[in-house]
């Protein structure tokens, strides 16, 4: 391991490495990412990012908290691209470390630009999105042959807090058989009904994943009609990733942490396997 680490580019003074720290789990951080918090002076970490990865940060690091959470305080944008430019203009080796990917929904694009147009060197070191790795982990493929050809992503919230406006989603409802929704508990009822007045039907399923890849792990699997109840019965809590489509059924098979904890899995839940070997 230490000879894979000493090939890869080291984390120097004055530099910003914009690093995706993935769902949760630290084991699924990248190789870059590990040597980022080896070498970095200070880590500047969102609130999605799990206390046994700034663990991993060397002795005598700096951790900077600089969470956003919809709903709560929290730093404001500006203010992080800035101290950012600051901490790298003092020579300091910077580990930015943002929840999943820092290209998917988190911001890493603003603060890069930020970077950029202080003329401070950086590197984007991409992380697993939640949107793929949280669904791995509660058993669900964003692809599946038998289900869909293409996915979609996309956030439950915009800048100002609200549904975003700007994606059109009675076309999203007719054009993506999966769609995996980031931040959306807060407004879960009205996206449903927009996916329905789209032409989606309320028996479709749906799955709720909180806090992906982590011990807290919850999965809540219900309808599109029924998930705005089901979520405020259940009590289930953010962050969490909303996926709706057929694909969901597949956790009846692919739940592999159930299975570990001795759960039966059904071998065929989409019914196609007699069909494929058949040829009928």
């Amino acid at each position: 391991m230490e000879r894979i680490l000493a090939q890869l580019p080291d984390l120097e003074p004055g530099w910003v490495w914009l690093t995706g720290a993935g769902p949760g789990e630290a084991g699924l951080l990248t190789l870059l990412a590990v040597k980022g918090l080896s070498q970095a002076d200070v880590v500047v970490y969102d609130a999605l990012v799990d206390r046994s990865i700034l663990d991993l940060a060397k002795p005598g690091a700096k951790l900077e908290y600089a969470g956003k959470r919809g709903g709560k305080p929290s730093v404001k944008q500006p203010d992080i691209s800035l101290r950012l430019v600051q901490l790298a203009r003092e020579g300091k080796r910077v580990l930015r470390l943002k929840g999943g990917d820092p290209f998917v929904f988190g911001r890493g694009g603003e603060e890069a630009m930020s970077l950029v147009e202080a003329n401070v060197p950086f590197r984007i070191v991409p992380g697993i999105s939640a949107g793929i790795g949280g669904l791995a982990y509660a058993g669900i493929p964003v692809t599946h042959r038998d289900c869909n050809s293409a996915v979609a992503f996309v956030t439950g919230h915009d800048a100002t807090g609200e549904v975003p406006d700007s994606v059109d989603w009675a076309s999203l409802a007719k054009g993506a058989p999966v769609i995996v929704i980031y931040m959306a508990l807060k407004h879960i009822a009205l996206i449903a009904d927009r996916l329905r007045a789209g032409g989606r039907d309320k028996s479709e399923p749906v799955a709720v994943i909180s806090k992906a890849t982590t011990r807290e792990q919850s999965v809540l699997e219900t309808t599109l009609g029924a998930c705005a109840d089901a979520v405020a019965k259940s009590g289930i809590e953010p962050p969490a990733m909303v996926v709706v489509g057929q694909v969901v059924r597949l956790r009846a098979a692919l739940d592999w942490l159930g299975a570990i904890e001795g759960r039966a899995l059904q071998a065929d839940p989409l019914g196609t396997r007699h069909h494929e070997q058949t040829g009928s």
